[in-house]
């Protein structure tokens, strides 16, 4: 023990040390280092040749298209990098010894003039000229709801309708004349979604009552319940091809299900709000969602997961419309430039439809490129989809007994031949308008 406590400390030692060895290294510096400006020159040029060789020309093919425009490439050959001495040599230096700045070559246009006209056409924008579509007016209005219209779906065969309304009953009209021909009764709260199976005789209804129900209209009875939402449903759509039923809700994500057995496929989970809208079409994306966290997803169907997150809208989105020809679609939110026109596969951003300054509660569009946008204070836009011109603005009139701000349209949706649009508003009311003819 006295041994060891009579050893000196050994950080003064360590810190002698240290400088010791630096005092070595430092009084013999390495002689290879006067090699630094050579070495710079030889790895800069071998650093040029392996990374730049393939690009100095195009290939013979791209060069025949080419044609002579433009400067052209010096006909000299390139010098040889030499050795020489020279102060102390930067890397911008050395690439300026090695590449030589091309010589510029007079330009193909004979005159000044040309290249002006040229220039001006160049920029000249070039607009897209609006198809003229007929404009619409209200043909009929339906009473017989006794809470505000929140769902409407029309009826492959274009003989029928369904509304959903807040006075939890289904009803089924008559497309022709609006007579009520059925009542269905079973949800416990607003039904809020609707959908009529093209290959099936079912009815498929959501509501805030967590409820998905299938109902077989040939007995006119509830023959399936989808239970696995947390909370309200909001809205639901069926695949064109497959037999499954795509909901979404309050509780922040759509869900899949196999329409035969009830089993949940897949949980779309990713948003982070209710997930107000949903679309199901036939190609990739097969899903879509738009959601109160201001987001649209695109989903791969086969995996369950998000593929595409377009994050445009700076508010919730509430309304989806998928176009029945083209591939592309629509979402609506509120705020400033709410709604956009996006080009599938990936959602990329096509334009804005500006104008309709209002929380938009529903999208539809039809085939002959009419597309209609319903807000919450009654506003009607009727545009040409292909260039996003409004070609008609109206206002919903409540109908008396109502107050001027039960105004709001909440549902639209165009029938098949898409001469007639549907919509369902605050006033309790089905307003039915058809274009005027030509």
């Amino acid at each position: 023990m006295s041994s060891l406590s009579a050893l000196p400390p050994l950080d003064p030692l360590l810190k002698k040390s240290a400088k010791r060895t630096r005092d070595i290294f430092a009084s013999c510096p390495d002689e290879g280092l006067n090699d630094d400006e050579k070495s710079a020159r030889i790895r800069l040029s071998v650093k040029l040749n392996d990374e730049y060789k393939e690009f100095r020309e195009l290939p013979a093919a791209l060069m025949a298209q080419q044609g002579a425009v433009g400067p052209a490439r010096p006909k000299e050959q390139r010098k040889a990098i030499t050795a020489g001495p020279s102060a102390e040599l930067s890397d911008s230096k050395v690439i300026a010894r090695i590449d030589n700045t091309p010589t510029p070559q007079p330009s193909t246009f004979s005159t000044s003039s040309k290249l002006s006209q040229a220039l001006a056409l160049h920029k000249t924008t070039r607009t897209i000229q609006p198809t003229y579509h007929p404009p619409w007016k209200l043909m009929r209005v339906i009473s017989g709801h006794l809470g505000w219209v929140r769902s409407v779906a029309v009826e492959p065969g274009n003989k029928w309708f369904a509304t959903g309304a807040g006075d939890r009953v289904i009803k089924i009209w008559d497309l022709a004349s609006g007579e009520l021909k059925l009542s269905l009764t079973g949800h416990i709260s607003t039904v809020r979604g609707l959908a009529v199976s093209a290959r099936h005789p079912y009815l498929f209804s959501c509501g805030e009552d967590k409820m998905v129900k299938c109902w077989d209209l040939e007995a006119n009875k509830v023959i399936r319940h989808y239970h696995g939402h947390l909370s309200g449903v909001y809205a639901l759509s069926l695949h064109p091809t497959l037999d499954i039923l795509v909901t979404s809700g309050r509780d922040a994500s759509a869900r899949v299900w196999d329409m035969r057995t009830k089993a949940q496929i897949h949980v779309l989970s990713g948003h982070s709000a209710t997930v107000a809208a949903v679309a199901c079409q036939e190609s990739d994306p097969q899903v879509i969602t738009g959601s109160m966290d201001s987001t649209v997803r695109l989903w791969d169907l086969a995996a369950g997961k998000s593929t595409v997150t377009l994050t445009h809208h700076k508010k919730a989105v509430r309304s989806l419309a998928v176009h029945p020809t083209e591939y592309s679609f629509a979402s609506g939110s509120t705020g400033g430039n709410n709604i956009k026109k996006w080009k599938c596969p990936d959602g990329n951003f096509v334009f804005n439809f500006p104008g309709h300054n209002a929380i938009i509660n529903t999208l539809s569009v039809n085939s002959e490129g009419v597309f209609f946008s319903g807000g919450d204070n009654g506003t009607l836009t009727f545009w040409d989809y292909n260039t996003g011109t409004p070609f008609q603005n109206m206002d919903d009139v409540p109908q008396p007994g109502s107050l001027e701000a039960e105004a709001g349209v909440f549902c639209s949706t165009f029938d098949m031949t898409g001469t007639r649009l549907i919509t369902g508003g605050a006033d309790k009311t089905i307003k039915v308008y058809a274009e005027q003819s030509r």
